[in-house]
């Protein structure tokens, strides 16, 4: 991790399968003064991160399996992405963003947003939108909203 901020980066998002010890490399990362956030693939429940929400300033819940773009996105983690807002909610933690990253598109942007994410990452989608990139993001930025 200290390699990572040591060349510039402000957040570290750590893949909570990627860890025994999730709980201790978030931990490093906020003791390097980045800031800690945590993935979690598709097969990975949301309580996975349950315990460690209070260190971190995000959650990314992933609508694809990690490896490439353009995959199809996985509409069955919309329930994921309401679980992860609603742990967040409880606790009190308006502070920390659900992050979706897969397959968002103008298709899916609003049933994310509805879900609870605030943050969303989209790729192959928008460089392929025949407005252009500038158009893409506007719509897609409207949708969210709208939802």
């Amino acid at each position: 991790a200290a390699q990572y901020v040591d060349a510039g980066c402000s957040r570290l998002i750590v893949h909570a399968e990627s860890t025994t010890h999730l709980h201790r490399t978030l931990g490093l990362v906020n003791s390097l003064g980045a800031n800690a956030a945590v993935a979690l693939n598709p097969a990975t429940p949301a309580s996975a991160v349950e315990h460690v929400l209070d260190l971190v300033d995000m959650v990314l819940v992933m609508t694809v399996n990690p490896g490439f773009g353009g995959q199809a996105y996985i509409a069955t983690m919309e329930p994921k992405i309401t679980e992860v807002r609603q742990m967040l909610d409880r606790r009190g933690l308006d502070h920390v963003h659900v992050e979706v990253d897969g397959g968002i598109s103008g298709d899916t942007v609003g049933r994310v947003a509805a879900a609870g994410a605030n943050v969303l990452i989209s790729g192959s989608w928008m460089f392929k939108h025949p407005g252009g990139l500038k158009a893409a993001v506007d719509e897609l930025r409207e949708k969210a909203t709208a939802a």
